[in-house]
């Protein structure tokens, strides 16, 4: 294998590891489970679909045309029914009267594509026997969503921004959850897999541009930022919903590395998320350092030592 192709080979396998362990982390999926994925044509949903075939999921695909783009929206539906055709998949495509069902309720677009979207989806997932709905929000999704919230103010669950398993905000009572498998990666990150590593296209939507809409106008402000500054931001977040838990009173794997955060704080330890992923796996032997202590793990406890 020459060093391009071995490149090539173990770039997507870091992709698919990361968000494989992910999912495994967060309890989103189990092995070969059937799950809807939502997409739009997008690269993020484009990426997304991608990574849960490789993983060995079973696929459906959801496409929402929401006909307000006019010839880019049928570019989108087509190219998706394309996609999903070469990869021999099951497709569901809804054309939404969005605009009606906007002036009928007195919502704005965004709200009322929401809506109907998230409605169908539950119907459609129901109807195929899904175990879960998957959608295509990353990092810097969740760095806007932080964003907003933080601008129309926030507490504790706000600055959380979106959980990576979360009830569906259109049938809350529904047992099919909503997942975000790709919150462990960037924009950047997604975009290089599908281009340079996958060769895969993707269609894009100019609607994105029109800054007028706050998130829009957010994403603009964010394309200023490095890719570590939207990471950290990420990380806030995973954080903020690991403290809102602990005072909910709930074992999740965000309260339970924000409960070793306060235990180790004082050490400096910076690793947390690999010391608890550790602890769980009972990885005796493992050791790490800090500039003021040496931190051992025997039989899924820690040893603190200063040095």
């Amino acid at each position: 294998m020459c060093n391009f192709a071995r490149f090539l080979y173990f770039y997507t396998k870091k992709m698919l590891r990361r968000v494989q362990k992910y999912i495994r982390d967060e309890g989103l999926l189990r092995a070969c489970d059937r799950v809807l994925v939502c997409v739009s044509g997008g690269a993020d949903s484009m990426a997304l679909l991608d990574v849960l075939l490789r993983g060995g999921y079973e696929c459906v695909v959801a496409h929402c045309n929401f006909q307000l783009r006019g010839n880019e929206s049928e570019r989108d539906e087509h190219f998706v029914r394309e996609e999903a055709a070469k990869r021999g998949l099951t497709i569901h495509v809804k054309r939404f009267e969005t605009t009606s069902y906007a002036k009928e309720r007195q919502v704005s677009i965004e709200m009322a594509a929401r809506d109907m979207r998230y409605a169908w989806f539950d119907k459609l997932a129901r109807e195929e026997k899904c175990k879960a709905i998957a959608v295509a929000h990353h990092q810097n999704d969740q760095a806007e969503t932080v964003l907003m919230n933080l601008r129309r103010g926030a507490g504790l669950r706000g600055l959380g921004g979106m959980r990576a398993k979360s009830k569906n905000p259109a049938a809350p009572e529904s047992e099919i959850p909503i997942i975000r498998p790709l919150l462990c990666t960037t924009r950047d990150y997604i975009r290089h897999y599908l281009k340079d590593i996958r060769k895969q296209s993707w269609v894009e939507d100019t609607s994105n541009e029109d800054t007028n809409i706050l998130r829009n106008a957010i994403r603009k402000e964010l394309a200023g930022y490095s890719k570590s500054d939207i990471e950290h931001i990420a990380e806030t977040a995973y954080r903020m919903q690991g403290y809102a838990d602990l005072l909910d009173g709930k074992e999740t794997r965000a309260a339970g590395i924000c409960r070793l955060y306060e235990e180790l704080k004082a050490c400096g330890a910076i690793e947390i998320d690999k010391i608890y992923d550790a602890m769980l796996k009972g990885e005796g032997g493992k050791r790490w350092e800090t500039g003021t202590h040496i931190i051992r793990l025997r039989h899924h406890k820690l040893q603190i030592e200063k040095k």
